[in-house]
């Protein structure tokens, strides 16, 4: 997965008015980060998305 099919995602699911914030604000509990710190510290797209999943509620067609 790219960063950019992530961001596209993220924003499907949190909105794309809130996702940029979203992205920068909210710690992941199963990284211990944000998704923007994730990325700057080069955890894979995956595996961010994973941490996403983990944390709100995702459609299945979005997983």
């Amino acid at each position: 997965m790219r960063i950019s099919d992530m961001s596209e995602r993220l924003e499907a699911v949190i909105g794309s008015h809130y996702s940029a914030s979203w992205r920068k604000d909210m710690v992941l509990p199963d990284l211990g980060c944000t998704v923007d710190a994730a990325i700057v510290d080069g955890v894979e797209a995956a595996v961010i998305w994973r941490a996403v999943c983990n944390f709100v509620e995702v459609p299945s067609s979005l997983r």
